[in-house]
This record gives C-alpha cells, sequence and structure tokens, in this order.
C-alpha cells in the first residue's frame, strides 16, 4: 500500500466492512446497520479505549484506513475499530447503551475529524499487510477471525498455506492448524450438525477446537484427516454423527438446552481425549454424564487406584497432624476414624492377599 495516495473522506461515506474477520464470528445479517456493528464492537473489541485515545490525541493521520469499492460503497477493509470510536464520537447515540462513556467534543475537534485519512486499495492487494498486523502483530485478532481471514485468503487468492505463513511472519503448522479448524466448522454446519448461532454461550471459543483436533482420540474418534492435508472436507460423511457430538460437547446447543462439557482447555479437553476412546466412557457422556465422572470411567482401574491411595494418605496426614488442636473429642468423629480404621486394615488385607502374603503388618508387629 502506498502511503503518498491518502485522500480524506467524510466518515459518512464510510461504511464498515461485514466480511471483517473479528465480525464473522457474531453472525451479523448483510443488512446490518452502523449501530448493529457498534454495537458489538464496543462490547467485544474495546473501542471505547480508541475513543479516549483519539478524544486525547486526536486521530493518527499517518496511519490511514485501509478502503475498497464494493457494491457501491467505500468499504474500511482495515481499521474498523479506528472508525468506530470516531463514529461514536461524532454521533454518541450511536451507542445509545453506553452514551455516557463518551466524552463530549468541541467543534474544532468535531471538525477535525468529519474527514478520515485512506488509502485506495483492494482486498487481494492488502492481505499481507492486514495478515502481519492482525495473525501475528501488534493487533492480533482472536483465533476465530485469524483462521476466518487465512481460509478467505487461500480459497479466495490461491494463496498456499505456506505462503501465507512466510508472508505474515507466523508458522506454517500454526497456520495450517487454523485453517483445519475452520474447515471442521464449515463442514460440520453444511452437514447441518452444528451452528454458530445455537452455542450456548455468547463467546466462541474456537481455540477449544483447533487445539482439541490435535489430540489423537479426538481426531481417530472423527476420522479427520492427516494434519498436512488441505481438504475442505476434512471428515468424512460416514462420522458425521461423531462430528455433531463433538460439537455439542465443545459448545454446547441453545436449543436443546444443553451447557458444553468443555469450560476451560486445561484438563478438559484432555479428559475428552480420553473418554472418546473408551466406549463405556463415551456412552455415560452421551447420557449426561459429567465429564470429570466420564473421564474416571475412562481410566485404568489401577490408575484410579493409585491415585485415590496416595491422595487418601495425604488427607490421613493432614488430619493426624491437627488431631492434638482440631479433635475436640466428639464421639462422632471417633466413630468416623474407626471406620477409616476399617477400611485402612481390610484395604491393606486384601493387598497382601494379591501379593501371595499371608499375614497382615498390624498382625506382624504384634507378635
Amino acid at each position: 500500500m502506498d502511503s503518498r495516495n491518502i485522500q480524506m473522506i467524510s466518515v459518512s461515506e464510510l461504511a464498515f466492512d461485514l466480511q471483517n474477520p473479528r465480525l464473522v464470528e457474531f453472525d451479523l445479517p448483510k443488512s446490518a446497520s452502523d449501530k448493529d456493528v457498534l454495537e458489538i464492537l464496543w462490547e467485544a473489541m474495546d473501542v471505547h479505549e480508541l475513543v479516549l485515545s483519539i478524544h486525547a490525541s486526536g486521530f493518527f493521520q499517518h496511519e490511514p484506513l485501509i478502503v475498497t469499492s464494493e457494491n457501491g460503497k467505500i468499504v474500511v477493509i482495515e481499521g474498523n475499530r479506528r472508525l468506530a470510536a470516531v463514529k461514536a464520537l461524532l454521533d454518541p447515540m450511536t451507542v445509545q447503551a453506553h452514551t455516557n462513556a463518551i466524552p463530549s467534543i468541541d467543534k474544532r475537534a468535531r471538525d477535525k475529524l468529519k474527514f478520515l485519512p485512506t488509502i485506495a486499495g483492494t482486498r487481494k492487494d492488502a492481505w499481507r499487510y492486514i495478515g502481519f498486523k492482525h495473525v501475528n502483530g501488534p493487533a492480533k485478532w482472536s483465533s476465530y477471525a485469524k483462521s476466518e481471514y487465512i481460509a478467505n485468503v487461500h480459497r479466495e487468492f490461491g494463496v498456499p498455506l505456506d505462503e501465507i505463513a512466510r508472508q505474515i511472519g507466523d508458522t506454517h503448522r500454526t497456520v495450517q492448524r487454523l485453517f483445519r479448524g475452520m474447515m471442521v466448522i464449515e463442514q460440520a454446519e453444511e452437514m447441518q450438525v452444528f451452528s454458530r448461532a445455537d452455542r450456548y454461550r455468547r463467546h466462541f471459543s474456537f481455540s477449544h477446537l483447533y487445539t482439541g483436533l490435535e489430540y489423537p482420540g479426538i481426531s481417530q474418534y472423527i476420522g479427520l484427516s492427516p494434519a498436512g492435508d488441505e481438504d475442505p472436507k476434512p471428515v468424512p460423511a460416514e462420522n458425521k454423527k461423531q462430528l455433531e457430538e463433538l460439537c455439542l460437547w465443545l459448545y454446547g446447543s441453545k436449543k436443546q438446552d444443553k451447557p458444553p462439557v468443555i469450560h476451560s482447555q486445561n484438563p478438559d479437553l484432555r479428559r475428552l481425549d480420553s473418554v472418546v476412546g473408551n466406549r463405556e466412557a463415551v456412552a455415560a457422556l452421551r447420557s449426561g454424564t459429567e465429564l470429570a465422572q466420564a473421564f474416571e470411567t475412562s481410566r485404568p482401574s489401577s490408575a484410579v487406584f493409585e491415585e485415590s491411595l496416595h491422595a487418601a494418605k495425604r488427607d490421613l496426614e493432614k488430619a493426624h497432624s491437627m488431631s492434638s488442636t482440631g479433635y475436640d473429642g466428639s464421639e462422632s468423629l471417633l466413630t468416623v476414624a474407626e471406620d477409616v480404621a476399617d477400611l485402612a486394615d481390610d484395604l491393606y488385607e486384601q493387598m497382601l492377599r494379591r501379593r501371595g502374603r499371608r499375614r497382615s503388618r498390624r498382625t506382624a508387629g504384634s507378635n
């Protein structure tokens, strides 16, 4: 983009880019008004910070908006947040719910903001600059916005994924993961087993998906194509049900009133990866069992036993260290301690029998 070709254009002539990757995940209709866009940008993308900055220092003239002509409009393809901040300052009623948070400006400042510096170009000309700035640069997008942008550049302009990675200064592996995640989401929607609009929570945790696809159990469960494959339909058609289940577990469904079972990537994705490799655990999850419980079902009994034994020892050591000050002499607590002792004796005897020994440590110690 040639910064020497800066043109001043009236704010009233500048339109938001509804194809902006940041906005796409909010499922805005094509007829969305400036007010609709401003509300989303304000709520989700910290436009208030820019409002305060521009109010204090004015619009930075040496960083023009990048615009293109589409459908008779001058569309801002880079700088939508800055445009939103200026529109809010010029007309606070466009973000009516936040009017009180917008500082007033005098006539001189208003006149300066009515026209903004722009550079005209095409989306194809601008993709490298925009990609570097927002995918791996100082003003990073969300993982979903990044993947949307990478997929668009790859499909619309025919740019190979490794070339996109080189141009935006990111690794091929990261670009590939984001692209594959987007292909899975789009395929799920095309199969009508998932809808972003139906997700249970407003925030779309796209990283849950593209990170989860790296887990061997999850990728095998949906029959995902190999990592190096750039197939736009990476999930076999016969695995439609498994893909539907994965999306439901990751994102839930408002229509079905089902929240997702994944609350955080760690440890929930690891647990889900273990669950989908165990038929009994999958059946439990399908029946509505909590992920943590289904995960326990999927674990080898030896691992659960060892972990439980160590946990019991830690708890007993803690109780023992506090017995002189924590025990109030109550009969009920003494009964609990007796039950614990009986259980410990019984467990110890069972373990001895498994090892082929006849006498317990307690019996041997009494001789």
